[in-house]
């Protein structure tokens, strides 16, 4: 497959215009020596039909000068409506029933799942390789999403577990989804308990019961792709405990909540920021097949900073 001057990346999403991948990107790109510097987006709609989802992936597929594409919100939606498009998709996909990466090798069409590399590597820098074991705390991950199940898996199968993992969910769908990958391939059974929420008062009520030291993650999109947060302004957050927001833009409702309790609860509250850095070297690698060590995960994030 040929491609000239004007090819491009792509970037699947609800509004990628105001990512900041727009101005990292090229400056990413001059770093690596990629052979473009230019991204383009490809907004969906949330809950779009199936025929939508194939539209896109087949217009990828089809332009010679597109290199493939990140996919975010809509991974598992992309799966469910056009896996048959793609020659191949790799284990993690066909494990978790989401693509989040679109690339082209050759005249082939290949699917990825990069949320359970992402989650793993993140989750790495914000909570202790003992933090678990010596605090006692579990953990309660709000949203069974793509990156919701991914995490929920990636802290099912470490070493140093929650002494329980809740998964939330507005429908049963997706924490049956959840539950058939936990099954699969994921944490030892009786460790995960699914939890069906109709409001902020169901998940404030989760969020009490927690113990000392938990984790709380929200996964639902809420603040970024949808407004609000799954929490109320009632909500009190675990003493010691770790809160992860997985948006780093948008309203961040409950970030901004989390960072109200810091100092009397002694939070440690993290945005999603380094999530977005994980998840945006890993697609530019598999993307454009390069290597991607940890020490250029690193660089990139410096530069990524500059734009933040």
């Amino acid at each position: 497959m040929s491609r000239g001057a004007t090819s491009y990346m792509g970037f699947v999403g609800v509004s990628t215009g105001g990512s900041s991948i727009r101005q990292v990107f090229p400056a990413w790109a001059d770093a690596l020596g990629l052979p473009t510097r230019t991204l383009v987006g490809h907004d969906v709609p949330l809950d779009s039909p199936p025929e939508t989802y194939r539209a896109v992936v087949e217009a990828i597929r089809d332009d010679p000068q597109h290199w493939g594409a990140l996919v975010t919100t809509h991974k598992m939606a992309v799966h469910a409506a056009a896996r048959d498009l793609f020659d191949d998709c790799d284990e993690l996909a066909e494990t978790f029933g989401e693509i989040s990466c679109i690339a082209k090798r050759g005249d082939r069409l290949v699917g990825s799942a990069k949320d359970p590399v992402t989650a793993r590597l993140a989750l790495e820098e914000i909570v202790e390789p003992d933090h678990f074991g010596r605090t006692g705390g579990a953990a309660l991950v709000l949203g069974s999403g793509g990156a919701g199940t991914a995490l929920s898996h990636q802290l099912g199968v470490r070493g140093d577990r929650p002494t329980e993992i809740i998964c939330t969910a507005l429908d049963q769908g997706p924490l049956d989804h959840a539950r058939g990958i936990h099954e699969r391939a994921g944490p030892p059974e009786g460790l995960v308990r699914y939890v069906r929420t109709a409001g902020a008062a169901d998940v404030d009520a989760l969020v009490g019961a927690l113990p000392p030291g938990s984790l709380v993650v929200n996964a639902t999109g809420m603040g970024k792709d949808r407004p609000g947060s799954p929490v109320s302004a009632d909500v009190r957050f675990p003493e010691r405990g770790v809160v992860w927001e997985f948006n780093y833009r948008g309203t961040l409702d409950l970030y901004h909540q989390a960072l109200a309790q810091q100092a009397e609860r002694q939070l440690h509250v993290e945005d999603g920021w380094r999530y977005f850095v994980h998840g945006w070297t890993q697609a530019v690698a598999e993307v454009f097949d390069v290597a991607m060590p940890a020490g250029a995960v690193d660089e990139l994030g410096r530069i990524a900073t500059r734009f933040r």
